[in-house]
């Protein structure tokens, strides 16, 4: 059982992770690399109290050695889902399981816009794990959209599963695939369909399919763990840190403005002194 499970490998995130250690909690962070965020692709910021003229790049390098000097273990890849149990979380990270007392989100600004329909068939057709739902579809057809690399695995994961798997790439494809995956490049705009889906609109045309599956580097934050209140893509937070979910807690910019790094810091650091204080509790 971890104390501590950090999502997001970004400066809120390793904040929050060195503060964890720091009150003497276990703590794992999971997350995509480092060199996937915004922070690491600026040229120069300026802004940070006590490291002017830093690039993006040498910063996060930075946090990140600090962390890794900690023995912190960080684990890259996504997380698919986040479920509450009552009194722990089960995280599950590329379908393998940890368990949590507390969680601090800290995904940072989830760019990922959902297409008409999206929102209506999730859990009804539209999934963003294909290990997790594939069986469903078995001698079936689904679509496949992407925006990463990482997801050709799940579509030949699904390639053997499924009756055909119509494959939309929004990157640069890499591999080939077996016969029974369609490769067709355009933009997806709508999910049609009435009690269930019956097609995915893409530009001027409609692929008729059982299920959708949604491969993105980033998953928005609603739909890894449900329950959690927005205000449109931005995570409530109070002053603490702490969302609407006990035991839950959120901090960087996917709590909204200022996006600025020493806020995401600061904040990395009051949530997790703040589910360090929440675990004490429990023992009382």
């Amino acid at each position: 059982m971890i104390d501590i499970a950090v999502i997001g490998c970004g400066p809120a995130g390793l904040s929050a992770a060195i503060n964890a250690w720091a009150r003497n909690k276990s703590v794992i962070v999971f997350g995509n690399k480092i060199d996937t965020g915004a922070l690491y692709k600026a040229k120069k910021i300026d802004n940070h109290l006590g490291m002017p003229n830093e690039s993006g790049k040498d910063m996060m390098e930075k946090f990140l050695a600090h962390a890794l000097n900690l023995n912190i273990e960080i684990k890259n890849g996504r997380v698919l889902q986040i479920l509450s149990m009552g009194k722990y979380f089960v995280i599950n990270f590329e379908n393998e399981f940890f368990n949590a007392k507390t969680v601090i989100i800290a995904v940072g600004i989830t760019k990922t816009k959902k297409i008409p329909g999206e929102e209506k068939f999730l859990g009804n057709g539209v999934s963003y794990c294909a290990t997790c739902d594939g069986m469903f579809y078995k001698n079936k057809s689904v679509a496949v959209v992407a925006d990463s690399v990482e997801a050709e695995s799940d579509v030949r994961f699904l390639s053997g599963i499924c009756k055909n798997v119509i494959y939309l790439p929004m990157y640069d494809l890499k591999e080939n695939f077996p016969a029974n995956v369609e490769i067709i490049h355009g933009k997806p705009n709508e999910i049609l369909g009435d009690d269930s889906i019956k097609a995915l609109k893409i530009d001027n045309r409609e692929i008729v399919c059982d299920g959708i599956f949604f491969i993105n580097e980033n998953t928005p934050v609603d739909n890894i763990i449900f329950g959690l209140e927005l205000n449109g893509s931005i995570i409530k937070v109070n002053c603490l840190c702490e969302t609407n979910l006990p035991g839950v807690f959120a901090a960087g910019d996917c709590t909204g403005w200022p996006f600025q790094l020493s806020k995401a810091i600061g904040q990395g650091q009051v949530a997790a002194q703040n589910a360090a204080k929440f675990i004490d509790s429990m023992k009382q």
